[in-house]
């Protein structure tokens, strides 16, 4: 699924029709595009989207943050930028259990991830202008396949 963006207020809007699909599920977003693609101000809006009181800001020397959503679930943050070239189980598997985990430059953590992702590949225009590429893998990947996300608009279809 392709989404074209030309504002901050169309990225909330994007995050919100995600946050519909995901929400109460376990699920690992993976967000992946050039320093200054966007990536964390995603992040901040499908945080929002999703009920999250706290601040949400950039875990880059942290590694990773966590919060919780409007429903109590866990709501976790990953920057993977610093883990490049980390070659040792670092312990993820038990944050991608459950709830909500976004993690920004998944490239760098391709053995880390679940099996069940959602990817989305972040491209920068001029300005605010964005495009979205989202793809599923595994359970995920009839919900964000081109031909079901054009005639399924809005529905849910993961149980």
């Amino acid at each position: 699924m392709i989404r074209e963006i030309h504002s901050l207020q169309e990225t909330a809007q994007f995050a919100e029709e995600l946050a519909q699909k995901i929400q109460n599920h376990t699920v690992t977003l993976c967000l992946d595009g050039d320093l200054g693609a966007g990536k964390t101000t995603f992040t901040k809006s499908l945080g929002r989207a999703l009920g999250v009181k706290s601040v949400i800001n950039s875990p880059t020397f942290t590694i990773m943050k966590n919060y919780t959503d409007g429903a109590g679930n866990p709501f976790t943050h990953i920057d993977a930028y610093r883990l490049e070239g980390a070659g040792q189980d670092l312990g993820f598997d038990e944050v991608f259990d459950e709830g909500i985990s976004v993690v920004e430059w998944s490239q760098y953590i391709p053995d880390q991830l679940p099996a069940d992702t959602i990817r989305i590949a972040i491209t920068q225009g001029t300005g605010e202008d964005r495009t979205f590429d989202v793809t599923g893998t595994g359970v995920w990947a009839a919900v964000f396949a081109p031909e079901t996300a054009q005639a399924d608009a809005g529905k849910e279809t993961v149980a």
